[in-house]
């Protein structure tokens, strides 16, 4: 599967309507209370990638029994808190850095030994950033010299910390709360800038009491999950290249259905409207806990702009896509304060940059962020380094090239998104996968 490539032709419209896959962050916390909860958990919307199938994997290498999933639907017997048994070897998560980072906190309280384990791509991304709040709280977990997976647990009681994180992170602060519920005490996060909050929503949802003041949030260890029934929404970082798609093509019209619209989560919304994208909100509701609408998206002309850094967490994981939008506008775009982006499945800085200049556009990294020159996209050969969301952004971008785009490396696309080319391919989309 690694020698998957992409093959999209030139010009083309996007129009119709579709639903993409359900949330993965939604999805990958669904399995993991699901499993710690008592009685039995109905899950509706599951996201079948990879990433979170590894989540599910993993549970049931610890004795939860899961049906599923079957068209989205997963049931699980949730066996409490402490019934969790000592998997009988590593548990490998592939590509999923939130299935290791949130993980690496339910697994620190437990009483036994585990080892997570990941492929090339995942052992290569920062682990110390979950290690070391983890060791105040009395954890025993060994990475490698660099800080990076595997990780080697030794389950042992833990204590509650009041922790305020360097980096904006939703993973850490869930890594941390999870932990928390086995910790003596409180255990409090602070965070620097807003980011996704489904953890703290999905907990509540469960029953455990969070207490939420502004940027801070605590549990207290000890307490119980009680099973519940859960939607899980569309994805908006899927939808996010399709908001870019038809933005971007001429004459195009989308209405992507029952899309998450969680405010921690809408930043490449407000990143697109700023830029001059037409898009509506429509028939907004709840589901779950998660506010959803419907989204539709007309083409537009874009101008560039510089993106407010209280935008950046709200929008770390469609920055891809935005690029796209970004080399289809009049005008500069300025990216800055966003160094996590070097940190993801690829350093997502200086590949969307290469890409980019590939395929004729004046793109300039920075250290934190990137400038770049709207302009003519023409055709090219792009390496996608295994990226999922790289793969997708570049494929959005022959909309507008003059040229065929060939993106390499695309194996990935499944972890997150395994629909895309056929849904992709019934918008209107000449793409192809070989």
């Amino acid at each position: 599967m690694t020698n998957v490539r992409f093959t999209a032709a030139p010009g083309r419209a996007l129009r119709g309507r579709l639903r993409v896959p359900g949330d993965k962050s939604i999805s990958h916390r669904a399995i993991m209370l699901g499993a710690l909860a008592e009685g039995i958990t109905e899950i509706s919307g599951f996201l079948e990638g990879e990433d979170c199938l590894a989540t599910l994997r993993a549970f049931r290498a610890m004795g939860v029994h899961i049906r599923g999933p079957e068209d989205g639907r997963v049931v699980i017997q949730g066996v409490g808190l402490h019934g969790l048994r000592a998997p009988a070897e590593f548990l490998d998560v592939g590509n999923s850095g939130t299935s290791m980072r949130l993980l690496a906190g339910l697994l620190a309280g437990q009483p036994f030994a585990s080892v997570l384990a990941g492929d090339a791509s995942l052992t290569r991304r920062p682990m110390r950033r979950v290690t070391e709040p983890l060791a105040r709280m009395g954890a025993c977990i060994e990475a490698s010299p660099a800080g990076t997976a595997p990780l080697r647990i030794r389950g042992k009681p833990l204590r509650g910390i009041d922790y305020s994180m360097p980096v904006a992170s939703a993973q850490v602060k869930s890594c941390l709360l999870l932990a928390g519920l086995y910790a003596q005490g409180r255990t409090c996060i602070t965070e620097p800038a807003p980011t996704r909050d489904h953890t703290e929503r999905m907990l509540a949802g469960f029953g455990y009491p969070v207490i939420r003041q502004g940027a801070r949030s605590c549990v207290d260890g000890g307490g119980r999950l009680r099973a519940c029934a859960i939607d899980v929404p569309a994805d908006l970082s899927s939808a996010a290249f399709f908001l870019v798609g038809a933005s971007i093509a001429a004459d195009a019209e989308l209405l992507l259905e029952h899309v998450g619209i969680n405010p921690t989560r809408t930043g490449i919304i407000e990143i697109l409207a700023r830029m001059g994208a037409s898009i509506e909100l429509l028939n907004r509701r709840q589901a779950g806990g998660e506010p959803i609408a419907d989204i539709r998206v007309r083409s537009a002309p874009l101008r560039g702009i510089a993106i407010p850094p209280e935008l950046v967490p709200l929008a770390i994981d469609e920055f891809p896509a935005v690029f796209i939008a970004a080399a289809c506008a009049e005008g500069e775009t300025v990216l800055t304060g966003a160094e996590e982006l070097r940190v993801k499945e690829s350093d997502r800085i200086q590949v969307m940059a290469d890409g980019l200049q590939a395929l004729g556009i004046d793109a300039r990294p920075t250290p934190a962020g990137m400038l770049i020159r709207g302009g003519h996209l023409t055709g090219g050969e792009i390496d996608s380094h295994g990226d999922h969301r790289v793969a997708m952004a570049f494929a959005m971008a022959s909309l507008r090239a003059s040229g065929v785009i060939r993106i390499h490396d695309c194996a990935n696309v499944s972890t997150s998104f395994p629909t895309f080319v056929a849904l992709a391919q019934d918008l209107g989309l000449a793409i192809r996968q070989e």
